[in-house]
């Protein structure tokens, strides 16, 4: 599992739908939660999760796409298996693992050093612990 430290900077809900935006590596962070505890608040410092299986990499991104997070990120360790490769990344101080095929590492010919942009959807970060009230 990743953990990515941040800060709640933003809250907005409708009904029982909440958009919470963190503040991470000088960007913006957007999470989307059904259910949101009491104690996170803007200014909390949190620790968020996500699987190493819902962040997708792109090399040499230039669109538009859905992605609420996309992060500029560089690539520091290619392990390529027999039908998964583990590829992972740095955001400035965090590290975080991305998990796609072997044939979309190899297509997209990943090394170490490579500059990528890593993409989160916002359904697919979670709050695990709020680290200050």
């Amino acid at each position: 599992m990743n953990t990515i430290v941040a800060e709640v900077k933003e809250i907005k809900n409708v009904d029982n739908l909440n958009i919470v935006k963190f503040y991470f590596a000088g960007t913006t962070l957007s999470m989307m939660s059904l259910e949101l505890n009491e104690n996170i608040k803007v200014g909390a410092k949190v620790k968020l999760i996500t699987k190493p299986t819902h962040i997708a990499i792109a090399k040499k991104f230039n669109g538009e796409v859905s992605y609420s997070n996309q992060l500029d990120a560089e690539i520091i360790h290619v392990e390529n298996g027999e039908l998964l490769s583990s590829i992972k990344i740095r955001i400035w101080e965090t590290t975080l693992e991305s998990i796609i095929t072997k044939a979309s590492s190899e297509r997209m010919n990943l090394q170490v050093g490579d500059e990528v942009t890593a993409f989160i959807k916002a359904n697919e970060l979670s709050i695990v612990e709020v680290l200050d009230d």
